[in-house]
């Protein structure tokens, strides 16, 4: 055998590049060795209450989905009326050959009104914990995704007196009716999202802002109050503060019932690349997930949701190349964008990570089966590098009500009739339980 120096090395490489290209270019597969995931790696799809349950008439958004003037396309009314199909959905991520559910519960519906939390509403989400487990489903649970109840938003919400107490008290009390079965927890979902929007030229345009503002009075005067505190549509400085103290209260009051429970924060991650000298990335990047990458050091892992990339030259954000495939949220489709955050969250937090959402808004199916694979290598790239990643939970198990969007954009694994709610499974679903029954890629 010939003595593998460096040359000889790299003579190797370049001829088996030459090999794959010219087998490439004839139409011909190049094999490749799949990548092996650990053993109990979490396979999963991503619903969250608001946007599947329907009906959810106690919380904030529900009151500014109806205000006039409004800037949401349209109201969630029954959304996917899984508050009553929760089990059919649970069948399907089964069916799949998943083995993760992640889903939230909706605090509007567990604390209607201040201190008064229902016993019905806790033992519906602890029936869905108890049917994840039967079905071999892993539940992870996110606490507060995005909704709160009207009550809270009427108190002036995030920024409002007692907000950090009233949240840490409903986070104990759900805790002590659910952690026991829970296999994961997350406090908040996308805390930071109104940072990133900062660094997104024109996502809202003045008159958009005007009509914001419109509604958000609207919904005071309708709740007898002189304001209406909506995450999604708040300052993003003046919230940052009030929900890092949130999602701390939180871990604490869970905590406190269940030591043992993994607990972490989900972040809205977009792949920032530098491009040219002096790139703004990395003031974008402190700016944005600076302090919430400083505070998951504290937690068990870190949650990750990513869609896109963002190239930043000196000036600022770049649009997406010339000639870029597009999401139907106007957003580069890009794959790889997912193993950069990846790579990102873990090197700022030392912690494991675990992608809580990740997908593609297409009404194609077929460049929804090509992006999960896809994405999903991107993944595996950074754990053969050493990046401890937990798992992969897709978003989103159905096509659901997109906030301000309504119900155009199309996320889901799985099409939902808007008229009977039958819920058809997409090619896209197949995908990616085939990746997980193989647990390979």
């Amino acid at each position: 055998m010939p003595q593998m120096n460096r040359r000889n090395v790299l003579a190797v490489s370049t001829a088996a590049l030459a090999t794959a290209t010219r087998l490439a270019a004839m139409g011909k597969p190049v094999a490749k060795t799949p990548f092996a995931f650990p053993p109990k790696f979490l396979w999963g799809a991503a619903t969250a209450g608001h946007q599947v349950e329907g009906g959810n008439v106690n919380s904030d958004l529900w009151a500014i989905e109806h205000a006039k003037p409004t800037i949401f396309a349209e109201p969630s009314g029954d959304a996917c009326d899984s508050y009553n199909r929760w089990a059919e959905d649970l069948d399907i991520v089964r069916d799949l050959g998943l083995n993760t559910y992640r889903f939230s519960l909706e605090w509007a519906r567990i604390e209607p009104e201040p201190g008064e939390f229902s016993l019905g509403a806790l033992d519906h989400y602890r029936r869905m914990i108890a049917g994840c487990r039967e079905r071999g489903l892993t539940p992870m649970v996110t606490f507060n995704h995005f909704t709160a109840p009207r009550w809270f938003a009427a108190n002036g919400g995030w920024e409002g007196e007692g907000a950090v107490d009233r949240f840490a008290r409903y986070c104990e009390r759900s805790a002590k009716a659910l952690a026991d079965q829970i296999g994961y927890a997350t406090t908040l979902n996308e805390p930071e999202l109104l940072r990133i929007f900062k660094w997104m030229p024109g996502l809202m345009p003045a008159e958009l802002v005007k009509i914001q503002t419109q509604m958000l009075a609207a919904a005071a005067k309708a709740s007898g109050s002189d304001r209406f505190g909506v995450m999604i549509a708040g300052d993003a400085d003046r919230l940052l503060e009030p929900l890092i103290a949130a999602h701390r209260a939180g871990v604490a009051a869970i905590k406190g019932v269940r030591p043992d429970l993994p607990v972490g924060v989900s972040l809205a991650m977009i792949d920032d690349q530098a491009v040219g000298p002096n790139s703004l990335r990395d003031k974008k990047r402190a700016e944005v997930y600076g302090a919430w990458l400083e505070v998951a050091k504290a937690d068990d892992f870190v949650g990750v949701q990513n869609y896109e990339r963002q190239r930043l030259d000196a000036k600022g954000a770049l649009p997406p190349p010339p000639g870029a495939e597009l999401s139907q949220m106007g957003a580069e489709v890009y794959p790889a964008s997912l193993e950069g955050v990846v790579r990102f969250a873990h090197a700022a937090t030392g912690k494991p990570v675990i992608v809580t959402e990740n997908g593609l808004a297409t009404t194609d199916d077929i460049r929804r089966q090509a992006y999960i694979p896809q994405a999903i290598a991107g993944v595996a790239r950074a754990m053969a590098d050493g990046v401890p990643v937990l798992g992969y939970v897709h978003w989103s198990l159905l096509d659901n009500y997109e906030w301000i969007f309504g119900y155009r954009p199309r996320y889901g694994l799985v099409e939902v009739d808007r008229v009977t709610f039958k819920r058809t499974p997409k090619p896209s679903a197949r995908v990616l339980g085939d990746i997980a029954k193989r647990n390979a890629v």
